[in-house]
């Protein structure tokens, strides 16, 4: 199956020549390898072809965020399979050829991703990105020595956008990543999308790619995360669901208040929440073309979700024992109300 690599840059001049020579190496006669370059200011575009001829490099007048570059990237090719890979997010030989065998021998999958390492390839960065309940999503066994990856393709709950594999057929009939969320929880929002029309998700682990990985907190970056959140679990999560969840998102704001003030993000946090009521009539149009191609169950829908809050990323306040035991018994209350209904 041949394969379209698509790769998004911002002022990434640095990394993007290995990892573009590593490709080089694994694309076949009639792959595509795209670079959508986000109005770089660091000569992006120009290392890009010196570094492989091969490149088919749009250059684009503004930034148009991670999900605005995939979708030029995805329009500009025609290849049966797209790839979306991070510019420091450089692949192991025989990464290709893995991620191309998953699409003949699990044709039920959507998407999937390779396994994401990150230290040289000694540890793992994502091998499998977790999703809990209440929306929110992070790198599955982070930090993990890498013998402790699947030794074999199994399911996970949504692929990470630092390589991520999609069939065209699913791509094209979901609308792929929406560019409203311009960066940041766009892998989750589809991957939940191709859930709810019936597509699986997975992790091809003989895949491997290497990511410069860095976690910022920037008080972008945590707007976004919050604002793109709620767009995907009141645009995406079945009716039945989403009612029964309501009470605990919530209190779960509340919360989160009180993480985000401790953490110093609480005017972002304020500020997704003006956002998401502001926008209400927008999202809410969203969920009607959404929920329009739902075939799965609500019960079904929620295996992919969890009560384990295990984020490295939202403080010792979020984790603490009594909230962990009362989200959990919560969770367990709505899945059996799911499935009795």
């Amino acid at each position: 199956m041949t394969i379209a690599v698509a790769i998004v840059t911002f002022d990434s001049a640095g990394p993007i020549g290995a990892n573009l020579r590593a490709l080089e190496q694994q694309l076949d006669e009639r792959d595509e390898l795209i670079v959508v370059d986000n109005a770089s200011h660091d000569g992006t575009a120009e290392a890009a072809r010196a570094a492989s001829p091969r490149a088919r490099v749009l250059e684009q007048e503004k930034n148009l965020g991670f999900a605005g570059g995939c979708q030029a990237a995805a329009a500009a090719s025609s290849a049966p399979l797209l790839l979306f890979l991070n510019p420091d997010a450089e692949p192991a030989p025989g990464c290709l050829a893995a991620l191309r065998a998953v699409a003949a021998e699990r044709p039920d999958w959507g998407a999937w991703q390779a396994l994401v390492t990150m230290d040289d390839g000694t540890a793992i960065n994502t091998a499998g990105n977790v999703t809990h309940f209440l929306g929110m999503g992070w790198a599955g066994r982070c930090g993990y020595p890498v013998a402790e990856a699947p030794s074999a393709p199994e399911e996970v709950s949504f692929a990470s956008g630092a390589a991520f594999a999609v069939r065209r057929e699913a791509w094209e009939a979901l609308g792929g990543f929406d560019p409203r969320y311009f960066m940041y929880g766009e892998d989750l929002d589809l991957c939940l999308r191709l859930r709810l029309a019936g597509w699986r998700v997975g992790i091809a682990p003989a895949a491997r790619v290497d990511h410069r990985y860095e976690f910022s907190k920037g008080g972008r970056k945590w707007y976004l995360l919050e604002r793109n959140r709620w767009w995907t679990v009141l645009g995406v999560y079945p009716a039945a669901l989403l009612l029964l969840l309501i009470p605990g998102l919530l209190l779960a704001e509340l919360a989160l208040l009180a993480v985000a003030w401790k953490g110093s993000w609480l005017k972002e946090k304020l500020h997704a929440q003006l956002s998401v009521a502001r926008e209400l009539p927008r999202i809410l149009a969203r969920r009607r073309d959404v929920q329009a191609l739902r075939s799965v169950p609500a019960r079904e829908f929620a295996r992919a979700l969890t009560a384990e809050l295990d984020s490295p990323h939202l403080g010792s306040l979020a984790r603490s024992a009594p909230l962990v035991g009362l989200q959990r018994a919560y969770w367990g209350l709505v899945v059996a109300l799911l499935r009795r209904s």
